[in-house]
């Protein structure tokens, strides 16, 4: 299924190539599972056989982003301008960014287990290449096996935490002090309103004594 899919997609892209040279397929994931950008893109390029047989056309992987005219960042901006997400800080920005990396480091491990799996067992040829850059990616992996550097790993580890955690718990007092002064307002803010309201009712009653006093001294008077 999935030959025959590669196939056909291979053959598209043929075709419009006759109308666009520099063509890039682009697979949008509609309902994503992981963090990060939802999208692949490929081109198609030659690939060329140590065996000296044909060269065959296949899709190479190329790196994308997703971005947006100027004008429709001024506009995202002047909409967003007045929105403030008090639950996002540094540290749940730094999380989000650690667990993005994870995953896509995960999602890259598994394709290249995919690919050496199915290479040993003669599904596909061997890219000499890929191989190559494989070895350099092993090769400048360090060594934790050494107990001066796994320390100082856990050393310096354990500082950036310290300071992460100690900002987070700063601003957490901050958000608390801020929430206690509001309710201090507010509070006196309704007594002010209460006592206003009390004040002028004590006025309206004392204006009506004094209207209803009138009264009944001019009906006394009238009765004279």
């Amino acid at each position: 299924k999935q030959w025959y899919q590669r196939r056909v997609a291979i053959t598209a892209g043929e075709i419009i190539k006759n109308y666009c040279n520099d063509s890039v397929l682009v697979i949008i994931d509609a309902k994503p599972k992981d963090l990060g950008l939802p999208t692949d893109a490929y081109i198609a390029v030659e690939e060329v056989h140590d065996d000296g047989t044909p060269t065959t056309r296949t899709f190479d992987h190329v790196k994308s982003e997703i971005g947006a005219e100027e004008a429709e960042e001024v506009g995202v901006e002047h909409l967003l301008r007045d929105i403030k997400d008090t639950t996002v800080g540094t540290l749940s920005q730094h999380l989000t960014t650690q667990v993005v990396a994870l995953k896509s480091l995960q999602s890259k491990l598994h394709d290249i287990s995919v690919y050496l799996t199915q290479v040993s067992d003669g599904k596909l040829p061997v890219n000499h290449p890929i191989i190559y850059q494989l070895q350099d990616v092993f090769n400048l992996l360090p060594n934790l096996n050494v107990p001066d550097l796994m320390k100082a790993f856990t050393v310096k580890t354990n500082d950036q935490n310290l300071v992460m955690y100690t900002a987070s718990i700063i601003r957490a007092v901050i958000a608390l002090h801020s929430l206690i002064n509001n309710k201090t307002t507010n509070r006196a803010a309704e007594k002010e309103g209460t006592k206003k309201v009390e004040v002028e009712k004590e006025d309206k009653d004392e204006k009506e004594k004094d209207t209803k006093e009138k009264e009944d001294s001019n009906k006394k008077e009238v009765k004279s």
